[in-house]
């Protein structure tokens, strides 16, 4: 007997050494408890796409394609936005309003001219207050810094991006940032609360208080009595220019960090290029009542002429991006599903854009993410 129990017990280590890990008690996988729906939670939500400029179309095509073969839950309403406009169509703003939710490509914004950036209208008149976006290591994917998870939220309604400039007189320009206790309480409550629900341990706010000190301390002011309303979360404070310095040296030491306007949109692009690149990079902007996910990072975000003629765009970011919205809407299982096959797919290594180091086409990226499919 003694002999024939060894026997079995050194069958069983050789198979638990051979075959990939199985739950506990051999019962196959287990499929977490997410949530308990509601009667009528799995109907199809509409989603307002704005497909946009550059590998826009490019890349919310490929979102469309990988929804169509999840069978996932939504629909796209689409309407055709480009950065040279003057104003965000009226139809666009309703659309939005009524589907609560939005998934963009990127919009070309001029540089200089006068003419407004209609990514900040759209912030502005939907009043999303908070950008966040995620930037972590993707398995597979190799980086100068391993254990990067951070998440930059910026306020997105006030500070440089107010739109506040004027000549005083030929060859001088006033620009106006502008600070307000409300935005400032409101976005460091929305990243506390953020840290809380997700288990994040540590929010850092950044600013420039030591010379802008008004501003900036009011900034940190707001922040200071909302942590007082967290003792479990470890709040502390950088100077931007030195948290640049330390996102290049040591990123891994950050976790989620607040920021006002202008600070926020380079320490999120410095972030996203340290952890793989802006390809890569999941984001959304959020208010009380509406969101719009996109890609993360915004630099380059619209793509060059070529990349679009090779059809070469990476729509990972996009379809990460994708993955956060439909957890917004309470898919979760679908966004399980969604993100896993991305990173089959980028630790295989076998389909990669040109930014991540392959020579794929966008839609041989989508074909594999699609293959990898629970």
């Amino acid at each position: 007997m003694a002999r024939r129990t060894l026997s079995i017990l050194k069958q069983l280590c050789a198979r638990s050494a051979s075959d990939p890990p199985r739950s506990l008690l051999g019962l196959g996988s287990v499929r977490s408890v997410t949530y308990m729906p509601r009667p009528g939670d799995g109907a199809p939500r509409a989603v307002t796409l704005i497909p946009g400029d550059g590998i826009g179309p490019l890349v919310t095509g490929a979102v469309e394609q990988v929804m169509e073969a999840m069978h996932a839950p939504v629909y796209f309403e689409r309407y055709e936005v480009h950065g040279d406009m003057k104003t965000i169509p009226s139809e666009v703003i309703e659309s939005i309003r009524k589907n609560k939710v939005c998934l963009k490509g990127g919009l070309r914004t001029p540089v200089g001219g006068g003419v407004s950036s209609l990514n900040v209208q759209l912030r502005k008149e939907l009043d999303l207050y908070a950008s966040l976006v995620n930037c972590f290591n993707l398995p597979g994917l190799p980086t100068r810094h391993d254990n990067i998870d951070i998440v930059v939220i910026r306020e997105n309604t006030e500070g440089e991006y107010s739109g506040l400039e004027h000549e005083v007189v030929p060859g001088v320009v006033e620009s106006l940032k502008v600070i307000t206790k409300f935005c400032s309480e409101r976005i460091a409550k929305y990243a506390f609360e953020y840290a809380y629900l997700n288990n994040r341990k540590k929010v850092t706010a950044v600013h420039k208080a030591n010379i802008m000190k008004l501003a900036d301390g009011l900034f940190l002011e707001s922040c200071r009595e909302v942590a007082s309303k967290y003792p479990s979360i470890k709040y502390n404070e950088i100077i931007v220019d030195n948290c640049c310095m330390q996102l290049v040296s040591k990123p891994e030491q950050f976790d989620v960090m607040v920021t006002p306007n202008l600070y926020g949109n380079l320490v999120a692009n410095t972030a996203a290029g340290i952890a793989g690149g802006t390809g890569v990079m999941p984001g959304g902007n959020a208010g009380a009542d509406h969101a719009i996910f996109e890609q993360g990072a915004s630099a380059g975000n619209v793509g060059n002429e070529k990349m679009l003629e090779q059809k070469k765009a990476n729509p990972v970011a996009l379809l990460l991006s994708s993955a956060m919205m439909l957890r917004h809407l309470q898919f979760p299982s679908f966004a399980d599903r969604l993100e896993t096959a991305v990173k089959r797919v980028i630790l295989e290594g076998k389909y990669r854009t040109k930014d991540l180091g392959g020579d794929s086409t966008t839609q041989e990226v989508v074909d594999a993410i699609i293959a990898n499919l629970d």
